[in-house]
């Protein structure tokens, strides 16, 4: 069975009213990065940071997936498929997806600052006074910036294994994750899904469809499924 591998971003989220970081009206021209997703963030001000991933954990538990989500999920049909994600959000999961490794971590889950590997489920917003059981304060799971990506090593491991790779929704400016599409095999087919115009430099075997993914992918996928073999 071939193996698909989607390697999504927030253009997917998108779709869904979920907010992006770097297109205009996205987050960062509402935020400062370094007040609320670093690691000096969280030790000058953890009220701050806690108010605005509480923030962004209410609009993910109002959102629903979209059709790119849906898409997707119809390839477990007749495809090995693995979804790597930069999104923290968990509409891949919501829609069916069966096999999601999360880059950046998850908005609905928080960890304990002494043991990363102490994750808890948060379905509402998080406060200063809430613990883990080993008593120290419960920060969101998700990647701050300068932080390691744990997931990374797994998700290149990932994408070298795909016969297809499909990039969507991401500008590829996010670093380290956006790298890992470089480790693709390179006879391997390669679909990279994007209304804007994204340089990728020599990449093999790579089509472009520069659309949104909401009405690119069902279309793409369709025809995969139609013409596997």
């Amino acid at each position: 069975m071939k193996r698909i591998v989607v390697f999504s971003g927030a253009g997917m989220s998108a779709e869904s009213g979920l907010k992006t970081f770097r297109d205009s009206g996205g987050l960062w021209e509402e935020y400062d990065i370094h007040e609320v997703a670093t690691p000096e963030a969280w030790e000058i001000n953890p009220e701050l940071v806690l108010d605005f991933y509480n923030q962004r954990r209410e609009q993910v538990l109002q959102s629903k997936p979209n059709a790119a989500h849906h898409a997707i999920v119809a390839l477990e049909k007749k495809f090995d498929v693995v979804v790597v994600t930069q999104n923290i959000d968990n509409l891949h999961e919501l829609a069916g997806s069966t096999n999601v490794i999360h880059l950046h971590g998850e908005i609905l889950k928080a960890r304990s600052v002494k043991n990363s590997d102490k994750l808890y489920n948060v379905n509402g917003p998080l406060s200063i006074h809430d613990r883990a059981d080993d008593g120290s304060p419960l920060r969101p799971h998700v990647v701050w910036f300068g932080e390691d990506v744990p997931m990374y090593e797994l998700g290149k491991t990932i994408i070298q294994s795909a016969d297809i790779l499909i990039i969507v929704g991401t500008s590829l400016n996010v670093f380290p994750a956006a790298g890992l599409v470089l480790h693709a095999k390179e006879e391997s087919r390669k679909i990279l899904i994007d209304p804007n115009e994204i340089s990728i430099g020599s990449f093999p075997n790579l089509i472009k469809v520069q659309e949104k993914a909401g009405s690119a992918l069902p279309r793409v996928v369709n025809d995969l499924l139609s013409n596997n073999h």
